[in-house]
């Protein structure tokens, strides 16, 4: 195949600027191959180089004596006691999926999957976060549909629980949905495995499936914003196969103790040029490849299609060579290609070469270290305007507004599509604010949460990247977990725009504070940018993906309220209801500031929760829908009512943070209130619990009037 000239299009069209393709030529001296030119594309673009986002991402706190191995690997690493560790990640898919939204999610699922068990862990559970269009708009619902159906029928043959998430919908996300797929395994803490290869003249071995030619160009496709030509970018998104990606993890792991692995590096993003070169870089080594060696699905692929393909389901890895025969055999096992492509060398280079000829010769330190890193300019988000005239609502109506919305309605349709009990180890499915499992064989529990507000990050980006961390630090209290780390998932528009990059840099400073303050470092993470379609952006929305754990099951906070139980909210209401979930679902309003984050009183009231623990018997955090909502979800989940004293606007449906709502018997709330007082924590009896109907105050309604609202709306938008 004669290769295309490398003209000023073809440049644009791997998404280097021209001041970068300048860049390309001091560093290499010369006219780059079109190989080379697609392999710094890939190395360089937003979605593998964080050229935009990276001086911002290291003013994060990301050590603890909980952390084992924080940013940089495959997945962040914390230890959880008795020589185990928990490994996790988040990551986005959020452009493939809107391309091809079965494919785009499935191989989120399956990407994330493999950033774990690449790090010798076993997957032992995996959540979502969705953002979506309004559900009116005429692609939400194929959307919905289709990513619903993509992690499911990823995660369900796979075989991992999915045991958490959040669907939300904003006109915002109407050109641009969010994919953010997370997954936690435990390993050995003893028995990591990291990326960095060592040794010259070692086998670089390829693992797992075929390379075709879906994917080729993805991760630079990721890292461009979207206009009238998306469908043309089909090709771009990955194909998934989740019972191969079973069988790779299972032989992935019998190797990993065979002790012939030095290094081992998913193919994700970029593939085989991306795996390659960290693996190099990391180790201070070069690497050689002879593509003719690489297992191909498809007749006549070119160097250039070999390095930029996103394949699934393939690992790279640097071997022992005396062990290569067992090796081998336990990928044959499994049916899986075993294919020695390259060697390690001692030079500072990256050398293709495809049937003896030279596709690419670059420096590989430089390569992979000399990426741009862009300090773009950005202004401050202003001050919110205060909201001036806080409406007024019947109460009752107001919660119909919150449950009959797909924001805030029940979600079963969509976590009863995913398997949530697979290994037998689930003890909380989805539908709370924490998912939990046990650590197998012990009387350990993990619990996992998911969680962010777009509407406050963009009121307030550096109160609602506080708010974020604080919500997810509530949702894993709640059920009695302690908090350990955090994985972020920074989603945004295009940081060239300042007032984007303001808000990236906003989000970045609350994250900070609220993970330092919470004692929850950052662990792993990703940023995906450029979220926008004919220049309108999605609402800056950074996940936290947060693991808490539970020492003995004793500790865990799982009950349900029942008849006679009292309500005690823990934490002060003040009212606020500015970017408010009612606000918003009544009024159509985004008014106001979000609200504000006391990190210290989050500190102290999570702390007393959790010293507590064993005089509540139920327990939720208030969040979205304030009082109201929170009192709700507890008697629909225990199918009994509730009555609130309250009945005015800002105290049911304001959403002051660092609050918790306990259901409990009376004499352990008389109790509460003691340590409450001794502790310096607020804490006031708000209802009772009894009956068939919620009140608040005077007004009231039948509880299974309400249940079939909050169990139907969703379904009914986008089904």
């Amino acid at each position: 195949m004669t290769e295309p000239m490398i003209t000023e299009d073809l440049i644009a069209s791997h998404g280097l600027s021209p001041d970068e393709y300048k860049r390309i030529l001091e560093i290499i001296g010369r006219e780059p191959s079109f190989t080379e030119l697609g392999i710094f594309s890939a190395m360089w673009n937003e979605h593998c180089s964080y050229k935009s986002s990276k001086k911002w991402l290291r003013t994060l706190p990301t050590t603890g004596p909980q952390v084992i191995c924080g940013p940089g690997e495959n997945a962040g690493v914390v230890d959880i006691g008795d020589g185990q560790a928990v490994v996790f990640k988040m990551e986005s898919h959020n452009h493939p999926s809107y391309i091809e939204p079965y494919q785009g999610a499935a191989t989120g699922v399956g990407g994330i999957l493999r950033d774990v068990f690449t790090m010798g862990a076993r997957p032992i559970a995996a959540m979502n976060s969705l953002s979506f269009g309004q559900p009116d708009h005429p692609k939400t619902r194929q959307l919905v549909n289709g990513v619903v159906a993509g992690v499911g029928g990823y995660g369900n043959c796979f075989g991992v629980p999915m045991v958490g998430g959040e669907v939300r919908f904003d006109p915002a996300y109407n050109g641009n949905c969010l994919v953010n797929a997370f997954a936690a395994g435990l390993a050995d803490a003893d028995k990591i495995f990291y990326s960095a290869a060592s040794g010259v003249g070692m086998p670089v071995v390829y693992l797992g499936a075929k390379t075709g030619r879906d994917g080729v160009g993805g991760a630079t496709m990721a890292s461009a914003e979207f206009d009238d030509t998306i469908e043309e970018k089909r090709p771009t998104v990955q194909v998934g196969d989740p019972f191969t990606e079973k069988r790779l993890m299972e032989a992935t792991l019998e190797l990993m103790a065979t002790g012939a692995v030095i290094s081992i590096q998913d193919m994700g993003a970029a593939g085989l040029t991306c795996s390659a070169v960290e693996m190099g870089d990391k180790g201070g080594l070069g690497v050689k490849l002879m593509l003719e060696n690489v297992p191909q699905r498809e007749e006549n692929m070119t160097a250039y299609e070999m390095m930029l393909s996103e394949s699934q389901e393939r690992m790279l890895m640097v071997l022992k060579p005396e062990l290569e025969a067992e090796a081998r055999a336990v990928f044959e096992k499994w049916d899986l290609d075993f294919a020695i492509v390259g060697e390690t060398i001692a030079e500072d280079r990256f050398i293709v070469l495809h049937n003896g000829e030279v596709k690419a010769d670059l420096p590989l330190a430089t390569l992979s270290g000399s990426a741009p890193e862009y300090d773009r300019p950005w202004v401050p988000t202003p001050a919110a305007a205060p909201l001036l005239d806080a409406p007024q609502v019947d109460p009752i109506d107001g919660l119909k507004t919150l449950i009959s919305s797909p924001n805030y309605a029940g979600k079963q349709w969509v976590y009863e599509q995913y398997d949530q009990q697979v290994m037998g180890d689930t003890t909380r499915t989805p539908g709370a604010g924490s998912g939990i499992v046990r650590v197998h064989g012990t009387d350990k529990l993990l619990a996992f949460t998911s969680d962010v507000t777009p509407r406050y990050v963009k009121a307030n980006p550096v109160e609602g990247g506080k708010q974020a961390v604080a919500e997810a630090y509530r949702n894993l209290t709640a059920v009695g977990a302690t908090p350990l780390a955090t994985t972020d998932n920074m989603n945004f528009g295009n940081p060239e725009k300042p007032e984007i990059m303001g808000q990236f840099v906003g989000a970045i400073q609350g994250i900070s504070a609220a993970v330092a303050a919470l004692d929850m470092p950052i662990v792993s993470g990703n940023v995906s940018l450029y979220n926008e379609t004919d220049g309108s952006g999605i609402l800056p929305t950074p996940t936290i993906g947060a693991v808490g754990i539970i020492r003995e099951s004793k500790n865990l906070i799982n009950g349900q309220i029942r008849e006679g139980h009292v309500l005690l909210l823990v934490g002060e209401t003040k009212g606020h209801l500015g970017q408010s979930a009612l606000l918003a679902e009544q009024f159509g309003r985004a008014e106001g500031d979000a609200p504000p984050v006391d990190l210290a009183d989050e500190k102290s009231n999570g702390d007393f929760i959790r010293a507590n623990h064993a005089m509540i018997t139920a327990c939720t955090d208030l969040s979205d829908g304030g009082l109201a909502l929170a009192a709700f979800e507890l008697a629909e989940k225990a199918g009994v009512g509730v009555s609130i004293d309250a009945e005015d606007t800002p105290t049911l449906f304001g959403e002051d943070q660092a609050r918790y709502l306990i259901g409990c018997n009376f004499d352990m709330a008389e109790a509460l209130m003691v340590a409450a007082a001794d502790a310096g924590v607020p804490v006031a009896m708000v209802g009772k619990v009894g009956g068939e109907t919620v009140s608040f105050g005077a007004q009231s309604a039948p509880l299974a009037d309400l249940s079939a609202i909050f169990r139907g709306a969703f379904a009914a938008a986008v089904a």
